[in-house]
């Protein structure tokens, strides 16, 4: 028998170790902008969900690595040693009060506003550096014009950071993917232009720096972090976008009639951050053809992720019609 597409695809995307690269090979995200590569598997070892999700945020490497990428905690103290972030975050799993606190503030319980909200609590208390506003909005008279995400203060100067967590689709033409979120309409080159055309600009411009001035902050250099996932589509490969990290696991999406053996289970939207464990509250996947893209996990015999899958209706993306817009 032939390899199955699913085998293909579980091959294809196993980090690729470049020749003779000692950083490459063995260690989960090293060479990645990430300062914390030795800490990847921390996340799953941790027992609260929310702490979980913490660690991977900090952990994780970008989406995409690029010139205007910055990790927020780069220049800190944790950066330089790792093994005390690893110490701080098991003492946020053995007293989790504060934290939980914190995210439980406000009504939006979207995951990107709890992203940003983990780092925000990191950011406040990571030695080394300085957390000098975070949602700062601008303001011209009664317009607000927009806001800066993040203004961090470390050993190399005052940065403006814009985050984000995305998850990307892969499909189209090999000469000609894109990366669409789940509903379709999000797109990955879409939203890099928006945060480098109009997001880190923001800063620079007189209405910022007015801001900025009465607040006694320096000038800011601008860069981003956008997390989160890519998933291939199963039964074809296609060329990663520039400055991709190939994941550790599988990470792809069908449709039901590819739908791979194995034992997999719905992820609720609110665990898709940090990777699935025993202890995560997983669904029983419905029978029948989804009528919206599901994160579907299949977890192994320590109950442990393996991959991630999302389960797509039948001809996903669906198209608007030609004449839509009209």
């Amino acid at each position: 028998m032939g390899e199955r597409p699913w085998q293909r695809q579980t091959a294809l995307i196993r980090p690729r170790v470049a020749a003779g690269d000692p950083q490459r090979s063995g260690l989960a995200y090293a060479g990645t902008m990430t300062p914390f590569a030795e800490l990847h598997a921390l996340p799953r070892r941790l027992n609260q969900p929310q702490v979980r999700d913490l660690a991977w945020t900090l952990i994780a490497p970008p989406l995409l690595e690029a010139a205007d990428t910055r990790h927020p905690l780069v220049a800190s103290d944790w950066a330089r040693h790792p093994e005390r972030l690893a110490d701080w975050l098991r003492q946020q799993d053995a007293a989790p009060a504060a934290l939980t606190a914190w995210l439980a503030q406000g009504s939006d319980r979207r995951l990107g506003r709890q992203y940003e909200r983990l780092w925000q609590f990191a950011l406040e208390r990571a030695p080394g550096l300085r957390l000098r506003a975070a949602n700062l909005p601008l303001r011209d008279g009664d317009r607000t014009l927009g806001e800066l995400d993040l203004l961090v203060e470390d050993a190399e100067g005052v940065h403006h950071l814009e985050l984000a967590v995305k998850f990307y689709l892969g499909e189209g033409p090999p000469d000609a993917p894109r990366w669409l979120g789940p509903g379709g309409e999000d797109q990955l080159a879409r939203k890099l232009s928006h945060l480098r055309q109009r997001q880190l600009p923001l800063s620079a411009t007189p209405l910022a720096q007015a801001s900025l001035t009465a607040l006694d902050i320096a000038p800011p250099r601008a860069a981003l972090w956008l997390g989160g996932y890519l998933f291939q589509p199963l039964d074809r490969p296609l060329p990663w976008p520039v400055g991709a990290l190939a994941p550790r696991q599988p990470q792809l999406w069908c449709e039901r009639q590819l739908l791979p053996d194995g034992h997999w289970e719905v992820l609720p939207k609110g665990h898709w951050l940090a990777p699935a464990v025993a202890d995560t509250p997983c669904l029983p996947l419905p029978d029948g053809e989804p009528s919206w893209p599901q994160l579907l996990v299949r977890r192994d015999a320590r109950g442990d992720e393996e991959a991630r899958l999302f389960l797509v209706p039948a001809g996903w993306p669906v198209q608007p019609p030609a004449n839509a817009a009209s």
